[in-house]
């Protein structure tokens, strides 16, 4: 068995044997507590890191590096996600326990989702180079909206999927219990919460379409592309009830996203005009992007703390 093999089986192994951890443990619906949210977090956070270790030794430094900053791209993408779910949530009065359940199949849904655009992205820079200029200045307009243009809305009635499914099915008008479907009197109806997910498994799908093109610049591997995103992805649950409490701190988080996403953005294109920044440069300026934008955060917290004044900026609704 190759290098390349033993990895791949490894890490599909790995995947399979911790969702079904996870599946089994959180079949009933129930308010994921700090410590479990934690103990979650720092178990997917070390499966990472030990596997981004298996790569060092197995395939090399220069992939090991790869890994790492693609995994620290797609986390940073992934926390900027969680302010849209709180909304998401918020917006439907969902309950912390059904907030679990939503995005455990949310998540799952994700991962379909990244493994698609993943090899079909890799298939198509492979073939059409010319996509580099495009996948850049994609990623330079999602930088620039995401810095400068208004807070994002919800507008469940404006989505495809949502509007698709109330055409399909008959809907109650407030969550009762934690179906998504149910067959009553002979028919099937749909729960609001089935609308919370659609909206999330949505949301999953630009971020993806966001997310994906930043890796690229990155590396064109699909195993450390694919790798890098599931393993990220995987510890988003958990994490958001690690930080849900706390995310209105992080103000200028979305800055530093946005600055990484720029950076991104412009080296895709300087590899079309035949400028390769180091990947140990690319590592550099992401920790120090995120590092800067939640110290400048916590500063400017604690600082506005007696008025007030910096959570009221922070695109976040009362009470998230």
């Amino acid at each position: 068995m190759t290098t390349s093999t033993t990895l791949w089986v490894t890490f599909t192994l790995l995947v399979i044997v911790m969702l079904a951890v996870d599946l089994g443990l959180n079949r009933k619906s129930h308010r994921v507590s700090f410590k479990e949210a934690l103990s979650w977090s720092l178990i997917w956070l070390g499966l990472a890191l030990a596997f981004n270790i298996g790569i060092y030794f197995m395939l090399g430094k220069q992939q090991a590096l790869e890994f790492f900053t693609g995994y620290l791209i797609e986390k940073a993408l992934a926390v900027d996600n969680l302010f849209v779910f709180i909304m998401i949530f918020t917006v439907f009065g969902v309950r912390d326990e059904l907030q679990a359940r939503v995005l455990k199949w949310g998540i799952l849904g994700a991962l379909v989702m990244r493994v698609i655009f993943i090899f079909l992205g890799a298939e198509l820079l492979q073939r059409f180079q010319w996509l580099f200029y495009i996948f850049g200045a994609v990623l330079l307009y999602t930088a620039w909206k995401m810095a400068f243009g208004v807070g994002t809305e919800i507008k469940p009635e404006q989505n495809l999927l949502v509007r698709l499914a109330s055409r399909l099915l008959p809907m109650t008008r407030k969550i009762r219990g934690d179906w998504f479907i149910v067959r009553r009197r002979g028919i099937w109806v749909a729960s609001p919460l089935l609308v919370v997910l659609l909206m999330v498994e949505s949301c999953d799908l630009v971020f993806a379409l966001d997310s994906i093109p930043a890796i690229f610049a990155i590396t064109l591997d699909p195993f450390i592309v694919l790798t890098s995103n599931v393993f990220a992805i995987m510890g988003l649950r958990s994490l958001y009830f690690l930080l849900a409490g706390v995310m209105g701190m992080f103000i200028y988080l979305k800055y530093g996203i946005s600055f990484i996403l720029a950076f991104v953005g412009v080296k895709m294109i300087l590899i079309m005009l035949g400028v390769h920044v180091p990947i140990s440069i690319s590592l550099t300026v992401i920790v120090l992007s995120l590092v800067t934008a939640i110290v400048w955060s916590l500063y400017a917290v604690r600082s506005g703390a007696a008025s007030g004044s910096p959570l009221q900026n922070s695109g976040l609704p009362d009470g998230a």
